[in-house]
């Protein structure tokens, strides 16, 4: 009798442990919704390859396509305790793939600052590691003699180059190789985003902006007429298109 009764004590403890945890420390769901704009002009599907957009050279620009990657989004809290939802989302800007995500990894309460990895860093950078990423429609892979592993970035379209003629420009992002061949070498140009603070009390719903226009403009005014296309192969380039995209991202609504 005492066994079963000190079953029953033990048992109803766990459960009220529980409760009370969950009550003191409550998980919430997160949805990313990912947006993109033209210094505060939103770009949407009518716009790709019909809105002439004119960058910081002064170059008339269309865009065509807009894929691009994150991985690694981090909760920091006031402790400087971290949660990281590991792993990535890929998107295809233009058909609105991907563009919302909801990891199924749950937020507890509190007041955190936000922060991703653009791209894939040398750590997650592994050659042939997703299998999504291999397949179509992505084909994401870089090439063995740039060293492999995945691309974070294609940004294309047409611009009037300085003849006023319309030229393709492919503006893809990388890790930099710095000696290629068959025995590459490479630099780490994926980046960190710190998006600020968010604080979550519920199933939240986070907006992140990405200004276009930032790309071509800070701090590498970008001249499309010198850096059109085989930037992959440009590890200088690569470095530059690291260094634009740091403030190229922006926390939006939050709810």
């Amino acid at each position: 009798m005492k066994k079963v009764l000190l079953l029953f004590v033990l048992t109803v403890t766990l459960f009220a442990c529980k409760d009370v945890d969950e009550i003191i420390n409550p998980n919430y769901n997160m949805t990313f919704n990912f947006t993109q704009n033209w210094d505060g002009e939103e770009i949407t599907n009518p716009d790709y390859q019909t809105t002439v957009y004119t960058n910081a050279n002064g170059e008339e620009m269309t865009i065509s396509k807009l894929n691009y990657l994150i991985s690694d989004i981090t909760f920091t809290d006031k402790d400087g305790d971290v949660t990281v939802i590991e792993g990535y989302n890929i998107m295809n800007a233009r058909d609105g793939v991907n563009t919302q995500y909801t990891p199924s990894r749950k937020i507890s309460e509190g007041e955190y600052t936000l922060s991703f990895t653009f791209g894939f860093d040398d750590e997650d950078n592994i050659d042939d590691a997703y299998t999504e990423l291999n397949s179509p429609p992505w084909g994401w892979g870089v090439p063995d003699e740039l060293g492999g592993g995945y691309h974070f970035m294609r940004l294309e379209g047409m611009f009037a180059d300085n003849t006023g003629t319309q030229t393709p420009y492919l503006y893809h992002a990388i890790r930099a190789a710095i000696v290629m061949g068959e025995n590459p070498e490479t630099e780490d140009t994926s980046f960190k985003v710190d998006l600020g603070a968010v604080t979550i009390t519920q199933d939240t719903s986070i907006e992140i902006k990405m200004n276009v226009a930032e790309w071509f403009k800070n701090p590498h005014q970008w001249n499309l007429n010198e850096l059109s296309s085989n930037l992959m192969m440009n590890a200088e380039a690569q470095r530059m298109i690291s260094a634009n995209g740091k403030s190229v991202f922006s926390l939006g609504t939050v709810e």
